[in-house]
């Protein structure tokens, strides 16, 4: 079985271009044959907003958006996220609770944290 690959992303990405690179990473990993899923925390739920044009990097991100989406790259968000970001529909997004969320990062193979 392939390792299972985490990203988390808590940077904000209005203040941090480090948000968008751990996106571009991820997205970077998921071509490869380990399977890739990303943590969206804090405020990094908004790189998947329908506004992101304020974002940090915002012309990079909107070149890999439509990968993201064509991947299917599995995304969990905290509680409440998918609404108060107002996430863009197509995007494989789930939110789930704070405890499903640390047993998704404890039991992965590989972490990123950006």
């Amino acid at each position: 079985m392939s390792p299972r690959i985490v990203v988390v992303i808590r940077q904000d990405p209005r203040k941090s271009g480090r948000a968008v690179e751990g996106l571009r990473i991820a997205l970077g990993l998921a071509t490869g044959p380990n399977p890739v899923s990303v943590v969206l925390l804090n405020e990094a739920g908004q790189l998947l907003s329908e506004e992101y044009d304020d974002l940090v990097d915002a012309e990079i991100l909107d070149k890999h958006r439509p990968v993201l989406k064509e991947l299917e790259i599995s995304f969990l968000v905290e509680p409440g996220a998918i609404d108060r970001f107002g996430l863009e529909p197509g995007f494989a997004v789930r939110e789930a609770p704070f405890t499903e969320i640390q047993h998704w990062i404890s039991t992965a193979d590989r972490v990123l944290v950006f």
